[in-house]
């Protein structure tokens, strides 16, 4: 099992609006993340903006792709894409800043 943590920024004007949303995902897409493989999904947001997730997963560039190709991840993502900053023109979803682990304690 991969273990996957990454960075995203969420403007600091939209955070209440964030965390919001992030308390009704549509049942459709928590479908889509759990059947491409998204498990133990968590986000964490700092007071800032600074955005933590994390996720377990047998093959991450392959649940990425396969949500990717998902109409209902285009739809949130196209959603989402206002709450960041600094995304340049990509989605959230290809837009985060993945950490490399150092470290693991089992």
């Amino acid at each position: 099992m991969e273990r996957v943590c990454f960075l995203l920024k969420v403007r600091q004007d939209r955070i209440e609006e964030y965390k919001a949303r992030h308390k009704a995902v549509w049942p459709e897409m928590l479908e889509a993340l759990r059947e491409t493989g998204w498990h133990n999904y968590s986000l964490f947001l700092r007071d800032d903006g600074l955005l933590v997730g994390y996720l377990e997963t047998p093959d991450f560039e392959r649940a990425r792709r396969e949500m990717a190709a998902r109409e209902v991840n285009l739809r949130w993502q196209r959603e989402m894409a206002p709450f960041f900053e600094a995304l340049d023109g990509r989605r959230p979803d290809e837009g985060l800043l993945r950490l490399e682990e150092v470290f693991h304690l089992d």
